[in-house]
């Protein structure tokens, strides 16, 4: 994953800090009418990477039980290969015939949609869409919408549309990339942030070391989907993980229902190191009881 990349250089001289809570989250939360548990799902990007064999998944694995073996230590994935492609139903089923009941993909829309045409005149292709990512059931977690970076403040209304015409009963989270987004006092659009509140649609926080105004810390659900992008094992990756864990405690108190977490790293090889820490200090400060993953050189995975 390249977004947010910077040199070594320049990764010393970043201010990871966390943003205080604007007003309106802390509302959010506590305007909760399912306070207690809060769910977690946890996991990566993709489940394909062979240079995890022997490291994460048991050596020998082949290629066609990786996503089993991803699915019985993760139980969700922000699944990105939708974005390259539309797969068959076909393959959805094959997909969730190897994964548990509770097991989540989260898909992100193709790029035809969001990057090609940029949201207009896309009904065809939105409709296919829906049409192949309900043949999950049970398996669908929320639906992941990042316009084309380039739509800015003045795309506002073909954003609103497009998410108009989105079934309410399908999950949906937005992740903007335009810096027009974050450039008021605000720290993010008060006219798009009070639709999504309004239409019960959530904001991504996508954690990048180059791109710190998309930590914008708005939730306008009383759910949180955070994209974090480690550097390669960098000291500053579990620094900046300490204080999500501390961040993600204050938003359980105040009323977070559900929490998607979901590890990038720019070297994909080191996600599940930096995902296994995340949950071990979910488990010691947020009193949850999460399996991590086992990262080893033998021959077993669970």
């Amino acid at each position: 994953m390249e977004f947010g990349k910077v040199t070594d250089a320049e990764l010393k001289k970043i201010d990871f800090t966390l943003p205080p809570d604007p007003k309106v989250t802390t509302e959010v939360l506590q305007s909760s009418k399912k306070k207690g548990e809060t769910k977690f799902y946890i996991g990566c990007a993709k489940w394909g990477r062979k240079d995890w064999v022997g490291k994460f998944y048991p050596k020998g694995t082949k290629e066609k039980d990786f996503l089993h073996y991803y699915a019985n230590v993760f139980n969700s994935i922000e699944f990105n290969g939708f974005y390259y492609q539309l797969h068959s139903k076909a393959t959805v089923d094959k997909w969730k015939a190897a994964v548990p009941k509770d097991f989540l993909f989260c898909p992100k829309f193709t790029s035809t949609i969001t990057h090609l045409k940029r949201l207009k005149g896309v009904k065809h292709e939105v409709d296919e869409y829906l049409d192949t990512i309900v043949e999950f059931g049970k398996n669908l977690g929320p639906v992941f919408l990042m316009p084309h970076p380039q739509m800015g403040l003045k795309t506002l209304p073909t954003i609103e549309e497009f998410i108009n015409d989105i079934p309410k009963d399908i999950s949906l989270f937005i992740e903007l990339r335009s810096e027009e987004w974050y450039a008021g006092k605000e720290g993010y659009d008060p006219t798009l942030f009070s639709f999504l509140r309004k239409q019960k649609r959530g904001t991504i926080i996508t954690d990048a070391a180059g791109r710190r105004d998309c930590v914008h810390m708005h939730l306008s659900t009383p759910e949180c989907f955070i994209r974090f992008v480690g550097n390669s094992l960098h000291p500053t990756d579990y620094k900046r993980i300490d204080d999500w864990v501390q961040r993600i405690k204050k938003w359980m108190k105040e009323g977070l229902e559900t929490c998607y977490f979901f590890m990038h790293q720019h070297e994909e090889l080191h996600s599940p190191e930096l995902i296994k820490y995340f949950i071990e200090q979910l488990n010691i400060h947020c009193g949850t009881n999460i399996k991590p993953p086992v990262i080893h050189n033998g021959d077993t995975l669970f």
